[in-house]
């Protein structure tokens, strides 16, 4: 089963990611652009995902995708830790979520990644 950190150390394999505090919670950051949170019960974190995407998402998998009120006008979906398949899929998600905020000049030097 993956945990907390799990995300944390696949998060911080990417290519220049930091870690920063904010909101009181874990988050991660590619050239100063968030791409990952981890709140505060970490039972799931939260990623980047376009909303035509998003919706889909959560009606395949509603016990894995969910978006809670607050965040609802957001680019932005959480993934329940316990509902992952495995490893794999998880760096996937975190690794997607990671381009989407990456300058072209990182996807470009590392195309391997993923």
């Amino acid at each position: 089963m993956t945990d907390s950190d799990d995300v944390r150390r696949i998060a911080l394999s990417l290519p220049e990611t930091v870690e920063k505090l904010a909101w009181g919670m874990p988050t991660f950051r590619v050239a100063g652009k968030m791409f990952i949170t981890v709140p505060d019960d970490e039972t799931s974190f939260a990623v980047r995902c376009p909303m035509h995407e998003r919706k889909e998402l959560i009606a395949a998998e509603p016990e894995k995708f969910w978006v809670p009120p607050h965040e609802a006008g957001s680019a932005w979906v959480r993934v329940r830790l316990a509902e992952l398949e495995d490893m794999d899929e998880l760096r996937d998600i975190l690794v997607d979520s990671w381009k989407q905020a990456a300058p072209t000049r990182l996807l470009d030097a590392f195309p391997s990644t993923g």
